[in-house]
């Protein structure tokens, strides 16, 4: 884990009450962006397709990432935005018009309790769906890239137990998470015709069969 309550990042520090984990932990750091042409998912499509929960207050991060990660890798990324179920099935379809073949969606409540939609929806269009949670990559996903759950649980188990000892929560520091994981559905990637590079699934900390 990585202390970022320093003056760098002084606007994280917690309020009085408050402490605990960086919401921005979870977000797109544009390396699944990057991964998408080495695992084959970019390699016949026009663009790369971002969806983000417009009912998040605070996507910039996001999508900002998302999108300078296509640049690096001379991909168009196309952004859009949903937040009812009726408008993600509008996305992809606006995504499939496009020549969209990768579609990378945020992290929500709001998509994770539709992931098993988001999926169908990505078989249905022949997308290679990745996210920042392996749950995506469980239901039919093609990959995700993100901050480890599991370590993230441990640390906040270990923040419980100080509170509990008398630690006041004002005083713990907001903490960012520095151990991620990737996790690739081999199957999923066979049914899109794709590739993955034996590199890419040797980097990997799960491969789904």
């Amino acid at each position: 884990m990585i202390d970022i309550a320093s003056g760098e990042v002084e606007d994280r520090q917690p309020p009085p009450t408050l402490s605990g984990k960086d919401p921005a932990a979870a977000g797109f750091d544009g390396e699944t962006v990057r991964a998408a042409p080495r695992s084959g998912a970019a390699s016949q499509a026009k663009a790369i397709g971002v969806i983000w929960d417009s009912t998040n207050p605070t996507p910039g991060f996001a999508v900002e990432e998302a999108q300078a990660a296509g640049r690096s890798i001379g991909v168009q990324t196309l952004v859009l935005s949903a937040g009812t179920e009726n408008e993600i099935e509008a996305v992809f379809a606006a995504f499939a018009r496009e020549g969209v073949g990768a579609v990378f969606v945020n992290n929500s409540f709001f998509f994770f309790s539709l992931r098993d939609r988001l999926a169908a929806l990505a078989a249905r269009y022949r997308m290679a769906l990745s996210g920042e949670l392996r749950a995506f990559v469980e239901v039919g996903g093609l990959m995700s890239y993100g901050a480890s759950l599991t370590d993230s649980y441990r640390q906040v188990g270990v923040y419980t137990a100080r509170i509990l000892k008398g630690t006041k929560p004002a005083d713990l520091p907001v903490l960012q998470s520095s151990k991620f994981e990737l996790v690739i559905n081999h199957q999923t990637a066979k049914a899109l015709g794709l590739d993955v590079p034996p590199g890419l699934l040797a980097r990997a900390d799960e491969v789904i069969e």
